[in-house]
């Protein structure tokens, strides 16, 4: 992932929403929808996806919805869009250790590396308590 498609780009806004929401307030899809401007079926779609990961609860019935699934200052950037978008790969030849015939030849290989550890670290250094605070 390279480009944050619409998909990470609504799971970034929706569970944001839910970030800036007092803990313990379980909030319809349909509110964070309307708030942030994202499908409502698309986002249901993610939050459930999200709800697997544990990154946000999920409640059925009367007064069901969503929450995060752990605190804000516990869940970064880089684990919300993993979670929608799949790992950090700036070029295909990283998806896996000996997929390129040239890895061990190729001079740019390791720059292609670093800059992968360095999208990740700058995402990893940012949780959704700062984006909730709007920092």
């Amino acid at each position: 992932m390279m480009e944050l498609t619409r998909k990470g780009e609504y799971a970034i806004r929706g569970i944001v929403y839910l970030a800036k929401q007092a803990p313990g307030k379980v909030i319809l899809v349909s509110e964070v929808a309307e708030a942030t401007g994202v499908p409502q079926t698309f986002l249901a779609k993610i939050f459930q996806s999200f709800a697997k990961l544990g990154l946000v609860n999920s409640f059925r019935g009367t007064g069901g919805g969503f929450l995060l699934g752990r605190p804000a200052a516990k869940i970064t950037l880089r684990q919300v869009v993993e979670a929608v978008e799949g790992p950090i790969i700036p070029n295909r030849c990283l998806t896996e250790d000996g997929s390129c015939i040239r890895e061990n030849i190729c001079t740019v290989h390791p720059v292609w590396r670093r800059v992968q550890g360095e999208i990740a670290a700058i995402l990893d250094g940012v949780t959704l308590e700062d984006l909730a605070r709007g920092e």
